[in-house]
């Protein structure tokens, strides 16, 4: 998931190769899952226009490769700002990775579960954060796939409420977890926070012990604020906030998942990319 400031649709470049801080802010990500972060971003930046783009046709981005990833997501940023750093070096832009430091803040006996995709798991830069907080820290972290879960979510545009498989599923990732004695368990994927709920249940099924959840939406949003402060971006106009929505897959599933999973019900548009 990414978030950036966009110049796609409002004329006027700002300073230093910016856009202007009437640009909306363009959020994309492989499906749905980035909707737990918009709703953040929305609460802490209420006054900005939002694109949010869900890139559903290629979904899930968890089993592709290194170059494909590459290849949407350059795709879909030409769409939101015509084309990325090259042209605006100072845009701020702000990428979604496990919370691993925040977990390992939180964590009262330094074990911490890490629930994300198999992919991310692989990746060098998840590998490489995860040495680099253990070794700051002493945390330990166990490296949980959940896979097909970031999918199963993105399929069915689940709200609070898992169904019995996800319901299955989640219990199969997570117990393995609790039993090595993990006390906080990271959200490493931005489909999660929609079963927190489901993932609740299952702790306390499991531990009477407390258990902290990460999501990490609420540091991005954060994040993404710091940055356009810093960069004088924030919008300060009291005009009523826009948010538009596309996807490469269907303007039915893409307007269900707004309706069911946040309540919203903004436009929506097919993107051919």
């Amino acid at each position: 998931m990414t978030a950036t400031s966009s110049d796609s649709e409002k004329p006027g470049p700002g300073p230093a190769g910016l856009p202007a801080a009437t640009a909306p802010i363009g959020v994309f990500d492989s499906g749905v899952g980035g909707l737990s972060v918009l709703r953040h971003i929305r609460d802490q930046l209420p006054l900005e226009d939002l694109i949010y783009v869900a890139d559903s046709a290629y979904a899930p981005y968890g089993d592709k490769t290194e170059q494909q990833v590459i290849d949407r997501s350059l795709a879909i940023a030409a769409f939101l700002i015509k084309a990325l750093r090259a042209r605006y070096p100072a845009l701020p832009i702000v990428g979604v990775e496990p919370g691993l430091k925040p977990a390992a803040s939180a964590s009262r006996n330094g074990t911490i579960g890490v629930l994300a995709t198999e992919r991310t798991l692989r990746g060098d830069k998840l590998l490489a954060l995860r040495e680099q907080v253990s070794s700051a820290t002493g945390a330990t972290f166990i490296l949980q796939p959940c896979i097909g879960l970031a999918d199963r979510i993105e399929q069915c545009a689940l709200g609070s409420e898992a169904d019995d498989a996800t319901s299955a599923m989640l219990e199969r990732y997570i117990a393995p977890v609790l039993a090595q004695g993990a006390d906080t368990l990271v959200l490493g994927c931005t489909h999660y926070p929609f079963v927190q709920q489901a993932i609740e249940r299952i702790v306390r099924s499991h531990t009477q012990q407390p258990v902290t959840l990460i999501d990490t939406g609420q540091a991005v949003a954060r994040q993404l604020a710091r940055l356009l402060d810093a960069a004088g971006l924030r919008r300060t106009e009291t005009t009523a906030p826009q948010l538009l929505g596309y996807t490469t897959a269907t303007v039915e599933s893409l307007t269900q998942a707004f309706d069911g999973l946040l309540g919203w019900h903004p436009p929506v548009a097919h993107l051919s990319v």
